[in-house]
């Protein structure tokens, strides 16, 4: 995901070389411009009203809360109810913790920072998340492979210590790869309104080179390492499944399966445009028309994937069967712990209103 959010940043592509010709000697000179599409091509109606202000706020929030509230309850419920026994679960939680990463840096972009550190910080959840989220994602599909279709070979290798083996270098290469954006990310002043924005400031002479190995990074791992990785362990699964009917194996599909569709769903889209994007870097779409349509799609993208967040939570919520009774065991905990604390507040009251008063004549 762009540190320059949509909403807020006029987005820089390289334009194509412009020929310019000279009246006087009749030759043509190329040159290669630093060019802001906004200030050229025409925006679609689209991309202004997506990129309202107020609108992507709004989106936002709705986004944090419920991303907040979805992923904290499955952490506690995980933690609490279902405890940590297995590599799966290790992949759940790690993957609760990664959406919540992401959710908690939304109001944080929702608004103009003031403050450098701020900045990076915020970069850092939100890359760390992103990166994360992805790589988890695909240990998830490796583990279903595993217990599916390699179910005798592989019982040693799944329990939780080789889940929490496992997540160590994930959450190491996390770090790594979003270190790059953390580095850069600074505070630029919008010449339109004088406030302070939270974007990456790339060396002059370096500018283009870096733009490309974020973009190059985003799409390496989600793209063309990870999602190739997920599809070949569902078509095996499903290859698997399609032979032997098996209710408890259907059901933990379905949950993984889920899981898997909603990160294809909306971390795909943002992909493709990221690669489209760096087509446009590297001057294979050179249109202006190709840039608007980029730059709409982009828009849309952002929030569609941003949206992944809070999309696990009610897929464990409604599908996943032992999720669903350990989170009806905690709300029944929870009322019935309250109506005893109602219930002996009560009886205290009764008694002490039936407890006669004590005289001292």
């Amino acid at each position: 995901m762009r540190s320059t959010r949509a909403y807020k940043f006029k987005r820089r592509y390289f334009c194509q070389r412009i020929c310019i010709m000279n009246s006087t000697e009749n030759e043509s000179l190329s040159y290669l411009y630093d060019y802001d599409y906004n200030s050229t091509c025409d925006q679609s109606t689209s991309s202004e009203s997506l990129n309202g202000f107020t609108v992507l706020r709004v989106i936002y929030y709705v986004l944090f809360c419920l991303g907040l509230l979805g992923n904290s309850t499955v952490l506690w419920v995980l933690l609490r109810y279902i405890k940590l026994k297995s590599m799966t679960d290790v992949c759940l939680f790690n993957l609760a913790l990664s959406d919540l990463l992401v959710a908690l840096s939304l109001p944080l972009w929702a608004n103009d920072t003031q403050n450098l550190a701020s900045c990076k910080l915020i970069t850092a959840v939100y890359q760390l998340g992103f990166y994360s989220g992805t790589l988890f994602v695909t240990l998830m599909s490796v583990d279903r492979y595993l217990a599916i279709v390699h179910a005798v070979a592989a019982m040693r290798a799944r329990t939780l210590r080789y889940g929490v083996i496992a997540s160590i270098p994930i959450w190491a290469v996390s770090v790594i790869m979003a270190t790059p954006q953390v580095t850069f990310a600074s505070l630029e002043i919008d010449p339109d309104d004088n406030s302070f924005q939270c974007q990456p400031l790339y060396p002059e002479d370096r500018r283009h080179f870096w733009k490309l190995q974020r973009n190059f990074s985003e799409n390496i791992v989600g793209l063309f390492v990870c999602l190739p990785i997920v599809i070949f362990c569902y078509v095996k699964i499903i290859a698997v499944l399609s032979k032997s009917r098996n209710s408890k194996k259907d059901k933990a599909m379905k949950l993984i399966f889920a899981i898997v569709c909603a990160f294809v769903v909306c971390w795909v889209p943002y992909n493709v445009t990221v690669f489209l994007q760096t087509l446009e870097l590297l001057e294979i779409l050179k249109t202006c028309q190709a840039s608007q349509i980029i730059n709409t799609a982009m828009g849309f993208a952002e929030i569609i994937a941003l949206s992944h967040c809070c999309v696990n939570p009610v897929i464990y919520a409604f599908i996943g069967e032992k999720f669903r009774k350990s989170l009806c065991k905690m709300v029944t905990s929870w009322s019935s712990q309250s109506r005893g604390a109602f219930s002996y507040r009560d009886t205290t009251e009764k008694e002490t209103s039936n407890t006669p008063m004590r005289s001292d004549n």
